[in-house]
């Protein structure tokens, strides 16, 4: 099999293309596409939980602690004890932070509307449908023992 023809070959092919294009206009905003992200998964007026901002862009818990001490230090976030429960830490947007998130979220909405506009839709639902299956796959199954079954099948029907 061509590594062209893997379905992981094409997926991060065209993940690092977006993330390239994404990352050129980031650093024109003095950011990264990774504090966009971030930035992004805040909520403007009632801020959010840092212990549910990794989970939601996908990163571990301590790579989003430097992330934060980073964007604090370039005066996008600040953190704040919840009303309700004082042992939580909510992350607000500074004014700063809020104008980087539009300037994230206009970004990603012009990237989108630009897909949107190039591939007809029934081929965008397909594409979803498709890369939500994989998703599912790779969720409900172990990749060793994925491996094994086909090592056994070879070997069966060599």
């Amino acid at each position: 099999m061509k590594r062209e023809e893997t379905v992981d070959y094409n997926i991060k092919t065209a993940w690092h293309a977006i993330n390239r294009m994404y990352n050129q206009e980031a650093l024109k905003n003095d950011i990264t596409t990774a504090i966009g992200y971030v930035i992004l998964n805040i909520n403007s007026t009632e801020g959010t939980p840092a212990t549910k901002i990794a989970p939601l862009i996908g990163l571990e818990s301590r790579s989003l602690v430097r992330m934060l001490k980073s964007m604090e230090e370039k005066g996008l976030i600040f953190r704040k004890a919840d009303t309700v429960d004082k042992r939580m830490v909510r992350i607000f947007l500074t004014e700063l932070g809020q104008k980087k998130k539009e300037i994230a979220f206009e970004t990603v909405k012009a990237f989108n509307q630009f897909v949107f506009d190039d591939i007809p839709a029934r081929e965008l639902q397909v594409f979803f449908k498709v890369i939500q299956r994989i998703s599912q796959i790779v969720e409900e199954n172990d990749l060793s023992e994925i491996t094994k079954r086909n090592r056994e099948y070879e070997t069966k029907h060599q």
